[in-house]
C-alpha cells in the first residue's frame, strides 16, 4: 500500500507528542521536551497558529510526521518554508516516508512561491546529513544559529 501524507489535525496531538518525544530521544535530548498533548494542540492548532503539521501513514498506520512554518527572506523578497521537525519511526525507515514528506513540503514550497526550503540538522547525525545531501541539499556553514531561551530570554525581554 502506498504512503499517505495528510495534514495533521487537533486529534493528532497525542500522536505528534509521541513522535516529538521519540525524536528527542534519538537526538539525546528527551529532557528538553517540556510540552504535553494540550500544549501541542493549543500551539499547533490554536487560533492564530502559523505552524502546520503533516502525518505520514503506511497501511493506515502513522509512521512519521513533519512540522513546518513559513518564514521570509528579505534578500529574495519571498517567503520560505522552514522544516522544524521531520521524524519517521525506526521500524518504518526504508519505506521512503522521509523522502515523501520532504518532497511533499518541497512541492508545497514551490506552489506557494517560496524561494527557500530550509531546516537544521545536528552535526553528528551522519545518516540524516547523507540522506539530505543525496537529493541536493547543502549545508549553510557560514551561518551560526543563536538562541535565547528560558531565563535569559525573560531577562533580556524585561530589560
Amino acid at each position: 500500500m502506498p504512503l499517505n501524507i495528510r495534514p495533521a489535525t487537533p486529534d493528532d496531538a497525542e500522536l505528534i507528542l509521541r513522535f516529538i518525544t521519540d525524536l528527542a530521544i534519538y537526538e539525546k535530548a528527551e529532557h528538553e521536551v517540556k510540552t504535553d498533548a494540550a500544549g501541542i494542540r493549543d500551539s499547533l492548532f490554536g487560533e492564530g497558529s502559523t505552524t502546520h503539521g503533516l502525518i505520514c501513514e503506511h497501511d493506515g498506520h502513522p509512521i512519521g510526521y513533519a512540522v513546518y512554518f513559513f518564514n521570509y527572506s528579505t534578500w529574495l523578497g519571498k517567503h520560505g518554508l522552514y522544516l522544524e521537525d521531520l521524524y519517521v519511526s525506526p521500524e518504518a525507515r526504508g519505506l521512503g516516508a522521509g523522502k515523501a514528506l520532504l518532497r511533499h513540503l518541497a512541492q508545497l514550497a514551490v506552489a506557494r512561491g517560496c524561494g527557500r526550503f530550509e531546516w537544521s540538522v545536528l552535526d553528528w547525525n551522519t545518516p540524516a546529513i547523507e540522506f539530505y545531501e543525496s537529493f541536493g541539499a547543502r549545508p549553510q556553514s557560514e551561518w551560526t544559529i543563536y538562541r535565547l531561551t528560558g531565563q535569559a530570554l525573560l531577562d533580556f525581554a524585561a530589560g
